[in-house]
């Protein structure tokens, strides 16, 4: 397993062997914490435009302290442009430079990782992604008596073959693998053959918020505003969207369009650009580009839809339901366990733009059937994706693991 090539990093207050302390907090975050069980959130990478799952761990970072746990985060790569080296960190952000898993430099980097554990007192480590799963839980599991959990946030899309070997390989290494939704839970049962007893599903979690910026001024009728939120991915299926979007323009000529989200694969946001012009969208689609306040924009639209070819749990979704915005999304990963098909929304098959155009034209053809949808969306979601639920859920595992020394 390849992990990507690091970075130079920025100057650091203190390192300890190759494990280099990036940015840490305000000086009474450690006296605060003093006493409290140490986890450790390892990571691939903080790439300069984080995702849905870098972002979820720096929130479960910020929220452990108050659930009565000390946390750290180590990760083997940070871009020099990553937000996470400008924004003040929730916890000590620790950078552990790993080019390759499998030679004399990663023996190195291993025995440092295990210096480390003992130094700081680790008494649990949770994984994310590919390298951190497979090379860190090995590490932690072979050379330590630290408990092991693992974050599955996917259906596996991006695997290569030696991941999907290695997967089934280790599975047996932690003891507890936290999914980030049901179908991603069979996924690990199923395909990666982990034990049913030690696959939790824990959905994220969000806090509810009132709205409080004054309502936005009525629109003209038949002006309705259609968004979707996620980085430029071709998985994201944005290119059904525009499809999608040139059909519901037949029936609502005056309806607008709109991507939230940064540009990672640029020949497939130049594909995109190509299509809105080949068929004739400009005047009435807009790629808004990563925004700060995704829900400040979810506000002001009148509809959310989630055109993905493949997801584990979609963020944006429980995003747009908690803004009372009713949800078209594709039949993919655990989309249909957030949103309640002809409840909150409507699920259709994925690579289908017929069926999202469909989808969205139903909604937009009865305003009032989809307020209701919008409010239902808000109140499924303060009942199932809270933040107070998801870190329950991760303080009843992390008590139990604790307690069976």
């Amino acid at each position: 397993m390849d992990a990507p090539a690091p970075a130079s990093p920025p100057q650091t207050p203190g390192s300890q062997g190759l494990i280099q302390r990036l940015c840490e907090p305000a000086a009474a975050f450690g006296e605060a914490h003093v006493g409290l069980p140490h986890v450790l959130l390892i990571l691939d990478q903080f790439p300069r435009a984080l995702g849905g799952g870098e972002r979820v761990i720096l929130r479960i970072a910020s929220l452990l302290p108050k659930y009565g746990y000390q946390v750290s985060i180590l990760t083997f790569f940070v871009d020099a442009e990553s937000a996470v080296l400008t924004a003040p960190p929730p916890c000590p952000i620790y950078l552990l430079p790993l080019r390759r898993t499998y030679d004399l430099e990663a023996l190195r980097a291993a025995l440092s990782l295990r210096r480390f554990l003992r130094e700081q007192k680790i008494q649990i480590v949770q994984t994310f992604f590919e390298s951190s799963d497979l090379w860190a839980g090995l590490v932690v599991k072979t050379l330590s008596r630290t408990k092991l959990i693992w974050s599955r946030r996917d259906m596996g899309i991006l695997r290569g073959l030696k991941h999907q070997v290695a997967y089934r390989l280790l599975a047996n290494v932690p003891d507890m693998v936290f999914a980030v939704s049901e179908q991603v839970r069979r996924h690990c049962i199923e395909v990666d053959r982990i034990g049913a007893d030690r696959v939790l599903t824990i959905y994220n979690g969000l806090d509810i918020a009132e709205d409080l910026q004054p309502p936005l001024p009525p629109k003209p009728t038949g002006h309705f505003r259609i968004t979707t939120v996620g980085n430029i991915r071709r998985v994201k299926g944005h290119d059904l969207f525009i499809r999608a979007a040139a059909a519901v323009l037949q029936r609502f000529a005056h309806a607008s369009f709109s991507i939230a989200g940064e540009v990672l694969e640029p020949d497939y946001f130049d594909e995109l650009q190509g299509l809105v012009e080949e068929l004739g969208l400009s005047e009435r689609f807009h790629f808004a580009g990563g925004v700060a306040n995704p829900r400040e924009h979810l506000l002001s639209a009148d509809l959310f839809v989630l055109p993905s070819r493949s997801e584990g749990f979609s963020n944006a979704i429980i995003e747009a339901m908690a803004a009372s915005l009713p949800v078209v999304a594709t039949d993919v990963g655990g989309n249909a366990e957030a949103v309640q098909h002809g409840r909150t929304g409507f699920i259709t098959p994925p690579e289908d733009p017929g069926a999202l155009a469909d989808a969205m034209i139903r909604l937009l053809e009865d305003p009032v059937a989809a307020r209701r949808m919008g409010a239902a969306g808000k109140q499924l979601t303060a009942e199932r994706f809270t933040t107070n639920a998801m870190m329950s859920s991760i303080k009843a595992i992390y008590e139990d693991l604790l307690g069976r020394d």
